[in-house]
């Protein structure tokens, strides 16, 4: 089994009960496929970067699980046909993997250069 993220961007319009059925939707693909899910990170109601379908805003869900290799595309082919996700997108996670926003310095820094004289 290998260890996968859905990231799961879901219609900003419909209530609360619509998007937490999409969202158990994905959880039900997950599990349908042999996959266990981990705990599920909510981002809330957050500006798009683009419209999407005349939409500026959409709530963000992260949801990690483990399953076989074959499983993304099956989930990925069922995400594609509903109607209140916007986006979606699956990535495998290399367990070196720290998704460090940004790169850590060392404390070896580059030698200067020096001016010319």
């Amino acid at each position: 089994m290998k260890t996968y993220e859905l990231a799961l961007v879901v219609n900003a319009k419909i209530d609360d009960e619509a998007r937490a059925a999409a969202v158990d939707q994905a959880k039900a693909l997950i599990e349908r496929f042999g996959g266990q899910i981990g705990e599920i990170e909510e981002w809330g109601k957050r500006k798009l970067a683009y419209e999407i379908q005349k939409m500026n805003e959409a709530y963000y869900y992260f949801i990690p699980f483990d399953a076989e290799t074959s499983a993304p595309a099956e989930i990925e082919k069922r995400l594609r046909i509903q109607e209140n996700v916007l986006r979606y997108l699956i990535v495998a996670k290399d367990e070196n993997d720290t998704f460090s926003v940004a790169p850590e310095k060392t404390a070896e820094a580059a030698p200067a250069e020096e001016a010319p004289e």
